[in-house]
């Protein structure tokens, strides 16, 4: 029998999981849960853009619970700790995209209730996205031909202009001036689940690390910069970078990287990988990079289409985890603790 969904919000990324378990024959779309007035009671295929699915969607959380879902595909842009321990008693597990690889980002007493209401509902959460999430598999399974492994490093470098996001990108520090004393914070704090994705690798490695730490810098715009969804005017940031680092003896085993500039006149002109590029040095040393492109049928008629590719491959990982999220044991599972996950229900014969 199909696995029976809720999908939780209708936003760029909870568009793209309600067409991924519409278009898969072992999920079964049978609630949406939406945000706004305006959206509610709409179809949830008319919302994510498809044809209609015969499920409305519904601010009332108490009618999905009583749908008795498997499982709940949770893409709110920003979690709520209250919701998910709602869901999680109810015995419905999650999968996420929204910043959750081990909850340690939201806190000791947040996490705590999660674990807690995982253990009252018997029921299990897994959080992913690209990254973190399946970038950082990418390090892990690329590290499984060393018989030393020194160090892992996770590169994701892209030009974000089309990324119309001012609600993530705005409090992380684009449009700032660069001697804001306040950048460094609002770095740390905007990418924070990049420290679970480390902390995440470490167990899975087997590595004790003591300590995990955030470093950041910043590239400006030479000239003003209408991007359309905000402006950057010249001689302020248009360019960050951050690296999370496990340290384990006073050296860095981890290292978590994300470089996002807007546009083409940067200071400095930071070079791009258009990817994910891991590099493990150890013995022997592996590089292995990861490119995205459109399929040869993919129609764009702007560069914001091409980032509905960036929506289609934060969102898979979640979904595709679903079979495997269900089955496993009550509580917080990364991918240290799921059996291999792939595209089951997607693949194209014709």
């Amino acid at each position: 029998m199909p696995r029976r969904i809720v999908q939780w919000t209708t936003g760029n990324v909870g568009r793209r999981s309600i067409r991924a378990v519409a278009a898969n024959p072992n999920l079964e779309l049978v609630g949406c849960y939406v945000h706004g007035e305006e959206k509610e009671g709409r179809d949830a295929g008319e919302l994510a853009g498809i044809t209609p699915l015969g499920v409305k969607a519904t601010r009332d959380i108490g009618a999905l619970i009583a749908l008795e879902p498997d499982c709940v595909v949770y893409n709110p842009l920003w979690s709520d700790t209250s919701e998910l321990v709602r869901i999680l008693e109810a015995g419905i597990n999650v999968v996420t995209t929204a910043a959750f690889i081990t909850g340690h980002a939201f806190g000791d007493e947040d996490r705590a209730r999660i674990e807690a209401a995982c253990a009252a509902g018997g029921s299990t959460i897994f959080g992913s996205g690209m990254n973190p999430g399946f970038a950082n598999l990418l390090g892990l399974v690329s590290a499984g031909i060393c018989d030393r492994v020194d160090s892992i490093s996770v590169l994701e470098s892209v030009d974000s202009t089309g990324y119309n996001s001012p609600e993530t990108e705005l409090p992380i520090g684009f449009t700032r001036p660069p001697n804001d004393p306040e950048l460094p914070g609002m770095v740390k704090n905007g990418t924070a689940v990049f420290g679970d994705a480390v902390l995440m690798m470490a167990d899975a490695l087997g590595i004790d690390v003591d300590e995990v730490r955030c470093e950041s810098d910043f590239a400006v715009a030479t000239e003003r910069l209408d991007l359309g969804y905000f402006v950057i005017e010249e001689g302020c940031v248009a360019g960050i970078e951050a690296s999370w680092q496990g340290i384990a003896d006073d050296r860095k085993v981890i290292d978590l990287r994300v470089r996002w500039r807007k546009g083409q006149s940067l200071e400095p002109d930071w070079p791009l990988e258009h990817g994910y590029l891991v590099e493990v040095e150890g013995q022997p040393c592996v590089k292995t990079k990861l490119e995205i492109r459109p399929p040869k049928d993919f129609e764009a008629r702007s560069f914001e289409d091409f980032m509905q590719l960036g929506m289609i491959i934060t969102s898979l990982p979640a979904v595709n985890a679903i079979p495997a999220t269900c089955a496993a044991a009550p509580g917080i599972a990364t991918y240290k603790d799921l059996p291999l996950i792939t595209g089951a229900g997607f693949a194209s014969v014709s």
